[in-house]
């Protein structure tokens, strides 16, 4: 055999050796990020299940304060006025409940709060749609799809990042920090009324979205940590699951209180077409909630847009679901307050020599 043919064969008798090398090297690189793509998968999939179950902790005499709660003489005229605060109607003609009042968005929203408040006071990523797809319980799809809304409705803002003008913040507006963190400070609200001596904790959510937005971060994390103050109530879930269920269901309990109690706050019409204005969604939509109740032998209303009929049980559920909000964000507001009094305390120097 010549030399020329035995190079060739030499060098075709190598190339397999020489390809099996190469697409090790491939594999092992394909299969690292493989597995990174399966734990950040994981990871995400693990803290959004946190949104999908009940919290499997709850703190140290948590029950026994909300018991204290709903043993208060004017629990139920404090939580009618809650109710009232939120059946109130919505507070811009663009659909703002439609977006942010159905449990899914809503935890959206929430979590883009958290996300951002998080990263201000250095205990999170930097607050981006990936971060937030992560953690928002919803398909990345969804996730980007409702954020664009929001956007365009200029109740999310996108903000470069300082080291990296490619990536963008996501900054929740006060509007929606504002609609998304009501439940919380009018429970806080109720909580103040009701607790010895009285506090005035809702003073400061009021005037400072800021304020509301930490105490959301704070909920929030709770969540992350350890499930939801939702699941336990399973009624509850069923109409905050559907669009503006939950404020729908709060407009029920401001009838019945005002129907029950003397001088609680005045009752909503529960007619379809004054909720479907009221939270701008169709008659038809109202009436089949309302239906689905009156099927399950929750409560039933009549043509006249009044409450006919409330299941004690039923009742007894929201009670104890609303004391429950109510130490919740009680507790989270005094954190914040107590935050807050120490970031904007004046720093006291030492004299020097």
């Amino acid at each position: 055999m010549s030399g020329a043919g035995r190079r060739r064969r030499c060098a075709s008798a190598s190339q397999p050796e020489s390809y099996i090398s190469q697409w090790d090297s491939r594999s092992e690189s394909k299969l690292c990020r493989v597995r990174a793509s399966v734990r950040r998968r994981r990871n995400a999939t693990d803290q959004a299940a946190t949104t999908d179950r009940p919290a499997v902790i709850l703190p140290a005499g948590f029950e026994a304060a909300a018991q204290r709660l709903r043993m208060h003489p004017s629990f139920r005229a404090t939580l009618a006025g809650y109710c009232r605060g939120m059946a109130e109607g919505a507070p811009a003609q663009w659909p703002v409940y439609k977006f942010f009042d159905q449990m899914r968005r809503y935890i959206v929203c929430y979590m883009l709060i958290h996300n951002y408040y998080a990263w201000q006071h250095g205990e999170g990523p930097p607050p981006t749609l990936s971060a937030l797809q992560r953690v928002a319980g919803s398909s990345a799809r969804q996730t980007a799809g409702l954020v664009a809304a929001l956007k365009a409705g200029h109740l999310i803002l996108a903000e470069p990042d300082p080291d990296d003008r490619r990536i963008r913040h996501l900054r929740p507006a006060r509007e929606m920090i504002e609609e998304i963190g009501r439940s919380a400070r009018l429970f806080v609200a109720a909580a103040d009324r009701l607790e010895v001596p009285s506090q005035n904790r809702a003073a400061l959510l009021v005037t400072d979205e800021h304020a509301l937005g930490d105490v959301l971060r704070r909920s929030a994390a709770y969540v992350l940590a350890h499930g939801t103050l939702i699941h336990p109530f399973p009624r509850i879930l069923h109409f905050a699951g559907r669009d503006c269920g939950y404020l729908l269901l709060n407009a029920v309990l401001c009838a019945h209180y005002a129907q029950n109690l003397p001088g609680a706050s005045p009752p909503v019409a529960l007619s379809y077409r004054t909720l479907a204005r009221r939270f701008q969604v169709s008659p038809a939509h109202i009436g089949n909630l309302l239906g689905e109740a009156e099927r399950r032998g929750w409560f039933a209303t009549g043509p006249s847009g009044r409450l006919v009929t409330m299941s004690e049980d039923f009742a007894d559920e929201f009670e104890c679901w609303a004391s429950w909000q109510m130490v919740h964000f009680s507790g989270l507001a005094a954190e914040t307050t107590a935050f807050l009094a120490v970031q904007t305390a004046p720093r006291v120097t030492e004299p020097s020599g």
